[in-house]
């Protein structure tokens, strides 16, 4: 029987973000599954959309035996600390390891891992599962569409296989697919590789695969896939990550470097013909509110706005309350907004039970720029454990725990707080505090792009705003220091330019 080992360890690092990811994040998992070990990854990724789900349904249906190590993810943030990152790998290439000899390793990894002493965690967990396989095992994995892909983890590995929307409901099908390829290397196949990488950074607003022109680009990604090139990935990108391998990048597997390098070329020549389109409107809290306000008057559906720079996705910590302010000063009415992470004020508000009146100092607490504590007077209209299922198409059916949550009312405006973070993705997340999204005028979710997925079918509009964060829907604002000399900070923006001041090392802030 052919063994193969399998795992997974994902987390999308924000350089620049307040808070990092410790081994306690990845226990809890946040929007993930919490940490699994062993048999029971078996059992847990199952039946969600996970790459590890996909592959695990297929590998069985072709009768592989799997030999499962870990599973974990952490909300992004700042980088992982390098405990976690020493804790968790080391069980996974101890596994692999103790399951020699064997047929293939496939792991389910993110792609912008950034830790405190490692630029490219990815790159790192594949050198090592490398060093104890050797050269000649094939060895798959799965990544995000926002990964920051480097030579050196193309180089160390058989195939990678990435995401192909956003919002990512093709996680699972993403593992099916690396199943499919791992199933061609097993018949003795192998396969030349393209590498490029893009030379600007596109702003994650902009990346929706919904919209043009990610939308064409993927379709021309798979009408080129074929016998001679089965595997083609186009990544976006995660442009908050300061590491020069930050930014787009195009892969190919061909049956030729010829066949390899043409399709890679193709992808690369139409993402560069349409760097002027990687843009669009952003608003700013009070411009999009009063225009959602508008919007309402005659609308039959919510007016549905992103709060993109405080997206818990992108390694904001979902507390910033400059979309708050704006609601309660525009006297917005029938209006939601969550989900703000405030263990604090969670905690007052089940102390104070429902229907108590109470004065709160509501989230605020990351030391972004222009953002403060919201000091106000509350209602505690609704209580929950925080215990719910996302059955929504991105999170598709998982199992949350927000910790103690609750619905706060101030005027005509309903706030989610809770006491762990996950972005806003799913209108369940709504509807465990009582909150009926489909019958509200406006709603605030705190993300940038997975919300479209369960929001677009009963949004009227949908608006971008830019309230202080952590993650710029403008990349160029951004301080980087050590960047490729020579990317554009946005499209058609300025390159960068280092200077002899620039780090060696990503900071660990």
């Amino acid at each position: 029987m052919t063994r193969i080992a399998i795992g997974g360890f994902l987390h999308e690092t924000n350089t620049f973000a307040p808070t990092k990811a410790t081994f306690e994040a990845f226990v809890h998992g946040g929007g993930w599954p919490s940490m699994t070990h062993g048999a029971e990854v078996l059992k847990v990724m199952r039946g969600i959309n996970v790459g590890l789900a996909g592959f695990i349904e297929a590998a069985e249906a072709k009768g592989w035996e799997l030999i499962p190590t870990i599973a974990c993810g952490a909300s992004p943030s700042a980088h992982v600390t390098k405990d976690a990152f020493e804790r968790i790998v080391t069980e996974m290439i101890d596994g692999i390891r103790a399951a020699l000899p064997l047929d293939a390793v496939y792991l389910d990894l993110h792609g912008a891992m950034v830790t405190e002493h490692l630029d490219d965690g990815e790159a790192e967990i594949a050198r090592r599962v490398r060093q104890v396989i050797g050269p000649d095992i094939p060895f798959v994995i799965s990544l995000d569409l926002h990964g920051n892909i480097s030579p050196e983890l193309v180089e160390d590995t058989d195939a990678l296989i990435a995401y192909r929307t956003y919002p990512h409901v093709d996680m699972a099908d993403t593992g099916r697919a690396c199943a499919r390829h791992m199933a061609l290397l097993l018949s003795g196949q192998s396969f030349a590789k393209a590498f490029r990488q893009l030379p600007f950074l596109i702003p994650i607003s902009w990346q929706c695969t919904n919209d043009q022109p990610t939308k064409g680009i993927y379709q021309m990604l798979a009408a080129l896939e074929d016998d001679q090139i089965p595997t083609l990935s186009f990544c976006p990108g995660f442009p908050a990550a300061d590491i020069p391998n930050c930014g787009p990048s195009v892969f190919a597997y061909g049956v030729t470097q010829a066949d390899a390098d043409a399709a890679a070329d193709t992808i690369v020549k139409l993402v560069s013909g349409h760097e002027d389109d990687f843009d669009g409107k952003i608003y700013t809290p009070d411009e999009g509110v009063l225009h959602a306000m508008e919007l309402a008057k005659t609308a039959s559906k919510p007016i549905v706005i992103a709060d993109t720079q405080d997206n818990p996705g992108a390694g904001g910590d979902s507390d910033t309350t400059g979309m708050l302010r704006a609601l309660v000063r525009n006297n917005a009415t029938k209006a939601s907004i969550g989900v703000i992470y405030d263990p604090a004020s969670s905690r007052a508000a089940h102390e104070a039970g429902e229907g108590a009146t109470i004065t709160l100092s509501l989230g605020g607490q990351s030391g972004i720029p222009g953002d403060a504590p919201y000091e106000n007077t509350f209602t505690v209209e609704k209580l929950s454990d925080g215990k719910f299922v996302a059955d929504g198409p991105y999170y598709g059916g998982r199992d949350m725990d927000m910790g103690l949550s609750a619905c706060l009312r101030i005027n005509d405006i309903r706030v989610v707080i809770a006491s762990h973070k996950a972005q806003l993705a799913d209108q369940a997340m709504y509807r465990f505090v009582g909150i009926e999204p489909t019958s509200e005028s406006i709603l605030v979710n705190k993300s940038s792009v997975h919300f479209r997925a369960d929001f677009e079918p009963i949004a009227g509009s949908l608006l971008i705003c830019a309230a202080p964060g952590a993650m710029p829907a403008d990349t160029s604002t951004l301080p980087w220091t050590r960047l490729r000399p020579g990317i554009r900070l946005k499209p058609n923006g300025a390159p960068f330019t280092p200077t002899t001041s620039s780090p060696a090392l990503a900071p660990a802030t």
